[in-house]
């Protein structure tokens, strides 16, 4: 297991300890996210889908220490809230909204669910790495929170369940997460407070996160407990809330970092599993894809879980978290929703997971809630998360993320990089 992770401190990123050499150093024209820009999740009718792209477009620029002339190729990450409004990404309307017309090299739209952050990522890093791009702009944005429900509960019925055969069963996402719950807690002999705990660990580090949709509400086992039964065995706090949200990153080449003086953080490993569509032709639902994909990443990076500062690992349900930090190797087979229980994953604990609070405390924002555990993950690496929550020292991060009814598991090693 991972040693001590000593509490979340002011430290500024400046002071921060020098960061290890990397296994495999970067190469000039490998990528490194150099800026981020997010929006607060919650519900907020009143912020426009396209605004909120542009406003958190302008942030993570800024960040970067660049200008928008300096973007020359725009990753953007699907919404599901509206055909219409995917529709404008598709078809470039946020390249007229930034005023980047004939500047811009490509505009795209990539798509696997809540993997997408990562196979964004990857496509970044390819196209950098070729020469194709210089200066890429990723940018996600969602109104799930205030789309009418009934129509966000009919989507969230229908895609990524099979029609033919599970839709008619009336498997729903949340019958989905108690499946994988119910395997997760048969297998592991965690008990019912053990699950409930992960959502209080994760509620604790939302209520440090400015931009978390749950910061001003705690939230006890007790409470989680006591809520309406949804899908035996999860109870309606163990379920994610829909909500708005923006997140965007900037990714350069290695040397154009350099040059800029700053830190910077790399992807120095990646893996991932393609496990199935229909959730019951799942060999395992508490193992998943997450053992093969890190077995991937870990070699790749050269270091393993033992090394890792910080994990950011998709939790639309605690069971998802709980099966896949242990396939990360994070935590002992059988263990993690009791390590949970014991404080181990919360602020102050030995490995601090899901800093920014998670989907199930920050906001889901549809497939933006990968994304905004990876924004988390660079943020804390580049010392940039605020006095509450940074993790003093972070410098390396596993991140994770999953598609449709966790048919995928993809993983991106991070690392922080100062020279």
């Amino acid at each position: 297991m991972p040693a001590p992770v000593p509490p979340a401190s002011p430290a500024p990123a400046s002071l921060a300890p020098a960061s290890p050499a990397p296994a495999f150093p970067p190469s000039p024209d490998e990528a490194a996210f150099v800026g981020i820009g997010e929006l607060p999740s919650g519900r907020y009718p009143d912020r426009s889908f396209m605004g909120g792209l542009v406003e958190v477009a302008l942030a993570a620029v800024r960040d970067a220490g660049l200008a928008l002339s300096d973007i020359d190729t725009l990753l953007l990450i699907p919404c599901l809230h509206s055909p219409a409004d995917q529709a404008d990404l598709i078809f470039s309307r946020v390249v007229e909204e930034l005023g980047l017309g004939g500047r811009v090299k490509s505009s795209v739209m990539l798509h696997s669910g809540g993997s997408t952050s990562d196979n964004t990522v990857r496509t970044a890093a390819s196209l950098i790495a070729a020469g194709y791009a210089r200066n890429v702009l990723v940018l996600q944005a969602e109104k799930w929170g205030s789309a009418p429900v009934g129509e966000m509960i009919d989507m969230l019925t229908a895609n990524g369940i099979p029609r033919e055969w599970e839709k008619a069963t009336g498997l729903s996402f949340n019958a989905v997460g108690a499946l994988i719950a119910r395997r997760y807690m048969a297998v592991s002999g965690s008990t019912p407070r053990d699950m409930a705990s992960v959502c209080v660990a994760l509620r604790a580090w939302a209520r440090l996160n400015p931009n978390a949709m749950y910061r001003d509400r705690e939230l006890t086992v007790d409470q989680v407990l006591g809520s309406r039964l949804v899908s035996d065995p999860l109870h309606a706090f163990e379920c994610p809330m829909m909500a708005d949200g923006a997140v965007g990153l900037v990714l350069t080449s290695a040397a154009r970092a350099r040059a800029g003086g700053e830190p910077w953080v790399r992807v120095a490993g990646s893996g991932g599993c393609v496990s199935h569509y229909s959730i019951g032709q799942e060999e395992d639902l508490a193992v998943l894809g997450w053992p093969a994909a890190a077995a991937q990443a870990y070699e790749q990076a050269g270091w393993g879980p033992e090394d890792a500062d910080v994990a950011e690992v998709y939790d639309s349900y605690a069971g998802v978290l709980t099966v896949a930090l242990e396939g990360l190797g994070l935590a002992p087979a059988g263990e993690a929703a009791r390590m949970f229980a014991a404080g181990a994953f919360s602020p102050g604990g030995r490995l601090p997971v899901n800093t920014n609070g998670g989907l199930l405390s920050a906001g889901h924002t549809g497939v933006g809630g990968g994304t905004a555990l990876l924004a988390e993950g660079v943020r804390q690496l580049l010392g940039r998360a605020g006095p509450e929550r940074q993790v003093e020292g972070a410098r390396r991060a596993v991140c994770g993320g999953s598609g449709g009814t966790y048919m995928d598991s993809q993983i991106l090693l991070l690392e922080r990089v100062t020279r």
